[in-house]
């Protein structure tokens, strides 16, 4: 089966009743754990992002505590996929400067890890590359928001 495009989806989104706008998206829920949490973000959380921010940093926080420092390897593997939910998280708010607080807040974390990514090729490059993400993203915001957040930037590469 071909998927059709999104404006077909749309024009006959229009043609739905309320109730079954609903189903639909009851049914989506039911399929795929990130449509759910999607959904989540979107009735309940996408009016306070300040606090969505918060929770997501927690969630942060807390994957960060259990990565297994045993080695690494295993080191890497936490990182990146603490990396992976961020960046997931970040699509669900479609908001650059949600964006960009939760890359700094991951390389803040980032930095301050133990043992230091600095005595690792691949972890060092992750934590370089994340931050010229994030002076990408800082290009694109409002110039007030700019130099908040180079200053920011700043004090990472320091």
């Amino acid at each position: 089966m071909k998927a059709v495009t999104i404006k077909e989806i749309s024009r006959e989104l229009l043609n739905l009743s309320p109730k079954e706008l609903r189903d639909l998206c009851l049914r989506l829920a039911r399929f795929k754990k990130e449509n759910k949490e999607l959904l989540t973000y979107l009735l309940f959380e996408s009016a306070d992002e300040a606090a969505y921010i918060e929770s997501v940093k927690r969630e942060v926080d807390l994957e960060f505590e259990r990565v297994n420092r045993k080695s690494y390897y295993f080191i890497k593997k936490g990182l990146r996929r603490i990396l992976l939910n961020t960046g997931k998280y970040i699509r669900y708010s479609h908001n650059r400067k949600t964006e960009v607080d939760l890359l700094i807040y991951y390389c803040s974390k980032l930095k301050k890890f133990t043992p230091s990514i600095q005595r690792n090729a691949a972890l060092r490059n992750l934590y370089l590359r994340q931050i010229a993400n994030i002076k990408e993203k800082v290009g694109l915001l409002h110039e007030d928001l700019q130099y908040d957040y180079e200053m920011e930037v700043e004090s990472l590469n320091g």
